[in-house]
């Protein structure tokens, strides 16, 4: 079994990175020997679609599980897509998550939604609407930790504009979906 912490730097006392799809390393381990590699992300600087590559690097990886503290509703579907689990981290280094989750004390994400708000990245200080490249550095407003979604409108949309959204999403589920599916005809060849 494999798990990957987003992570500072490149080593187990590296300190946990906060974001996900724009974390500096992901860190995989095995939790039971220690062993680890070091990625360094390529989708960091990423103009859109870091979220997405991030997990599918996590797939590529066959990791199991996925610790970080904030993740977007992209890599949220394509990591749960993937089989792969996600926990919130408590921040602390990497040998510290991964010795977190061995003792069974990292809480699961199982879902995302307004319910997770609270501390994030890209939100700027939580008042905005979270629509930034994910660079800010500010805490959430509310009680949940982990993701910062933006808030519903204040106007409500028209019908042609919730028409235009849900095929914009329906088009990244199939590329996703795509994606995933090319991941699995790669691994049955082997």
């Amino acid at each position: 079994m494999k798990i990957a912490i987003t992570a500072t730097g490149a080593d187990l006392q590296a300190q946990v990175d906060p974001r996900f799809g724009r974390a500096q390393y992901f860190i995989i381990v095995n939790p039971e020997t220690m062993e680890f590699e070091a990625i360094e992300n390529s989708s960091l600087s990423a103009a859109h679609g870091a979220g997405i590559q991030s997990g599918q690097l996590m797939s590529s990886k066959d990791v199991s599980a996925v610790i970080t503290g904030s993740v977007g509703p992209n890599a949220f579907q394509t990591l749960t897509a993937a089989g792969i689990q996600i926990f919130q981290s408590p921040g602390g280094t990497v040998e510290q998550a991964v010795e977190a989750y061995k003792k069974g004390q990292l809480q699961p994400v199982t879902q995302f939604g307004p319910a997770h708000a609270g501390t994030g990245m890209g939100g700027g200080m939580g008042m905005g609407r979270g629509m930034g490249m994910g660079r800010g550095m500010g805490r959430g407003m509310g009680a949940g930790a982990g993701f910062n979604p933006p808030p519903p409108p204040t106007a409500p949309k028209s019908k042609e504009q919730e028409i235009q959204e849900l095929k914009a999403q329906a088009e990244q589920a199939t590329q996703q979906l795509e994606a995933i599916k090319k991941r699995i005809g790669e691994l049955e060849k082997e």
